[in-house]
């Protein structure tokens, strides 16, 4: 299994950034793919989750509003568009699956990708 994350970028603040992440390896039926960040000096966070068979999404609190997540099956791609972005969405964002939900926990996905950064200028 083959993640690849794209699509991040140095950004004013109010702008918007679509991520894409590129799944490879395997069908995915019956597994979740979640979008997770870290910050600089800050622990690895849990931003939104969809269940691949079905797009069933889940977004975290701190982000409804302005990140929404979603999936093109045909494409075997997630993406993660971002908008009004702020300062502090400066990160390096993560995809990664797991078989089974959604989870925000991070030690419970299996495959990841290797990031892609969004540096967000005020």
């Amino acid at each position: 299994v083959q993640l690849q994350a794209s699509g991040g970028g140095l950004v004013q603040a109010g702008g918007s950034l679509r991520l894409s992440c590129a799944l490879s390896g395997r069908t995915f039926s019956g597994y979740a793919m979640g979008w997770f960040r870290q910050a600089p000096g800050k622990e690895r966070k849990f931003v939104a989750g969809l269940t691949w068979s079905d797009g069933r999404t889940y977004h975290a609190d701190s982000v409804k509003g302005r990140f929404t997540i979603s999936r093109d099956n045909a494409k075997n791609t997630a993406y993660l568009q971002i908008d009004s972005l702020k300062p502090e969405d400066t990160a390096k964002y993560h995809c990664a699956v797991r078989r089974g939900a959604i989870d925000s926990n991070e030690f419970v996905y299996d495959f990841w990708g290797q990031g892609t950064q969004v540096t967000v200028s005020s």
